[in-house]
């Protein structure tokens, strides 16, 4: 390992560090980071505990996640103790009907029924999770896909009705690996097998060298459509400020 980070890393770290510094005293108490256990969310935990921001975290257990996301998760609470992270599941009622009308793997027969799946298992306790909130913290970034290649720092967030920031939205791939090696930030083991997005076991593969990064996410769909609807299109971008 290198003494110290390159100067463009360096400095890229210092704008991230600094939005999230403002974005914890603009939306103090109503600011949340959601943690998909991705790399770019390992950084961000990271950034959060090492700068003491009081900014809590969430994560969304779709109870069909891989055993590795799990352990991650373990790991990660004991690492980052000072942080709060609450882990939110789907509602049993509503997973016990989708899988009696569509099968436990219901998801693959049509994209309606895929988004159907999305939305019990991540939607709705997506909305729980911002409940109170007036902006929520996320790892896009515009390298990510086709989907988001127009994220910006900070938009508005129509379908949530809450601000979404965005503070790695210029990160390049090989930048959110360098700061994870740098600084020794435990990450999903399933990245050194090929998988560089990571989400439910059966919608996600592992991906061939010159891939889409998100090319093992629902792999049998077309690419413009491989959302699940966590991050829809923004219908507004406004600057960064409280509502």
């Amino acid at each position: 390992m290198t003494d110290s980070l390159t100067p463009e890393l360096q400095s890229k770290v210092d704008s991230v560090v600094a939005r999230l510094q403002e974005a914890s005293s603009l939306y103090d108490g109503s600011l949340v980071l959601a943690n998909s256990l991705g790399a770019e969310d390992m950084l961000l935990a990271d950034l959060i505990d090492r700068h003491a921001l009081s900014i809590p975290q969430f994560v969304l257990d779709t109870g069909r996640l891989p055993e590795e996301t799990l352990t991650l998760l373990a790991t990660m609470t004991k690492r980052y103790v000072a942080s709060k992270v609450d882990v939110f599941y789907p509602d049993a009622a509503s997973v016990e009907a989708y899988v009696r009308e569509s099968g436990i793997n219901g998801f693959y027969e049509s994209q309606a029924l895929r988004k159907q799946c999305c939305a019990v298992r991540k939607l709705e306790p997506l909305a729980r999770a911002l409940k109170g909130r007036k902006a929520w913290i996320t790892g896009l970034r515009r390298e990510q896909s086709v989907t988001r290649d127009a994220v910006e720092f900070s938009e508005w967030d129509a379908g949530n009705g809450l601000q979404k920031l965005n503070p790695l939205a210029d990160w390049k791939e090989s930048e959110v690996w360098a700061y994870l090696r740098f600084f020794e930030v435990p990450y999903n083991e399933l990245h050194d097998r090929h998988y560089p997005s990571i989400g439910c076991a059966p919608c996600t593969r592992a991906i061939s060298v010159g891939e889409d990064l998100r090319a093992g996410r629902w792999w049998w769909e077309n690419p413009e459509n491989r959302e699940c609807g966590l991050h829809a299109a923004a219908s507004s971008l406004i600057p960064l400020k409280p509502r």
